[in-house]
């Protein structure tokens, strides 16, 4: 790994660390509380007294963004946690199954990778609820993970070192503990980190589109789309939300040095 995808990485890992302290003290941070009606003027620009200013119903902009940055990233953890189990863990696991199952199985999971993850998404909630959009949102992305893992470790068991392990007479099992002990120490944390903007583009977009968090609770995504009927009047009233979204979409790309776009 180079230098600079090293520092890349330990920037991002320190801004999402940052991003993560600020929305834990959200509430301790924030100038009024959640969803705080006529808390100034509505539509006011920018200003001392409202550093983002103020909503269509005069919600201090300051605040409401730090509960959706809050509500994002709760979502998005675990939404990565699901995507990194149930994606990435398990595809590792099955490349290490026999040959015709663990076939079988990454045919059958590549057709669902095929599907773009924000059509999964909804299907999901359509057969759930929406109070489970971060289950919807990892299972959508999980997919992704599994055959990108499948793969990687797939290659593993076909190079050279690994058939002369197993010329040796070392067992499957611990080929397999071994390649894990190397799957966790040398991807697990780019894999995590790409994991996070993936489900953080797929939430937003779900909530934009009515799909996502429930009001009062709105996350960034819902915030864009509350921002539509006066973003050309009042800029700041999407700006600023969208603004700490990228922040966190860009943050976890760079934690992940970059790597495969959105892929999980």
């Amino acid at each position: 790994m180079s230098t600079w995808r090293r520092i890349l990485m330990a920037v991002g890992w320190s801004g999402l660390g940052l991003i993560v302290i600020a929305a834990t003290l959200s509430e301790f941070l924030a100038r009024n509380a959640l969803g705080a009606l006529h808390a100034g003027a509505p539509l006011s620009p920018p200003s001392e007294a409202f550093p983002f200013g103020t909503d269509l119903l005069g919600r201090d902009l300051f605040s409401e963004t730090l509960y959706g940055l809050s509500t994002t990233v709760a979502q998005a953890g675990e939404a990565a946690v699901l995507a990194v189990l149930a994606g990435g863990l398990l595809g590792f696991v099955t490349a290490h199954l026999p040959r015709p199952s663990a076939a079988s199985l990454r045919w059958a999971v590549g057709a669902f990778a095929a599907i773009p993850p924000l059509l999964l998404a909804i299907l999901v909630i359509a057969a759930t609820t929406r109070g489970m959009v971060g289950l919807a949102a990892g299972l959508a992305a999980a997919p992704l993970a599994f055959v990108r893992a499948f793969d990687r470790a797939r290659r593993g068991n076909f190079s050279a070192h690994s058939a002369y392990a197993r010329a040796t007479g070392i067992s499957a099992s611990a080929l397999l503990n071994r390649d894990l002990a190397y799957e966790f120490r040398d991807t697990f944390l780019p894999t995590v980190a790409r994991a996070l903007a993936a489900v953080a583009i797929i939430l937003s977009t779900m909530s934009f589109l009515g799909f996502g968090a429930i009001p009062p609770h709105r996350d960034l995504g819902l915030m864009i789309a509350a921002a539509q009927r006066s973003y050309f009047q009042a800029w700041w009233t999407a700006a600023f939300p969208a603004l700490a979204l990228m922040a966190f979409i860009l943050l976890a790309r760079l934690a992940a040095g970059l790597d495969e776009g959105e892929r999980p």
